[in-house]
């Protein structure tokens, strides 16, 4: 066995030290995720269910304001008996959520965190309604799921376009 010479050792090292500055340079840096993509008004339909098992199709108009690592949500949702206003404010830190929500149509609000991906928002919300909400979205759609507990409204659904 041949012993590993100082110059065969540097010149490992040398490849090495390439090698590594190649990796980083190739590697795309994964900036925190912003609300930037949802900004604008929105519009659509969907469905609301109630633990009883009734519905009622709904009509939604959604404004979505801040940026970055700010949002405020307006939502207005209007079916036949009912109506939903909701309003939101998030801030995320490094995709992390935390924020409040009050629904003015019912006056019940209280807090949320969640997780803010690229494509989507997930919400635990708590206070006067316990429950989830998720937003999956791109640039021109995006779907909302929302699950209630302990109230007579189980969920709603809604589908939104940009306008």
């Amino acid at each position: 066995m041949k012993p590993f010479r100082p110059a065969r050792r540097r010149q490992t090292l040398r490849v090495f030290a390439v090698l590594a500055a190649l990796v980083t340079l190739a590697t795309p840096s994964m900036a925190d995720p912003t609300f930037d993509s949802l900004l604008g008004s929105w519009g659509g339909s969907g469905t609301y269910k109630l633990q009883d098992g009734t519905s009622e199709k709904l009509k939604c108009d959604a404004y979505y304001t801040g940026g970055g690592s700010q949002l405020g949500i307006a939502v207005r949702c209007t079916g036949q008996t009912n109506k939903i206003e909701m309003r939101s404010k998030l801030s995320s830190n490094g995709g992390a959520l935390s924020g409040s929500w009050e629904e003015r149509t019912y006056n019940a609000s209280g807090d949320v965190t969640g997780k803010l991906t690229e494509q989507s928002i997930k919400l635990a919300i708590s206070g006067g309604v316990g429950g989830s909400m998720t937003i999956a979205y791109d640039k021109s759609k995006q779907n909302v799921a929302i699950a209630t507990q302990g109230i007579p409204l189980k969920s709603v659904t809604v589908s939104l376009s940009r306008k």
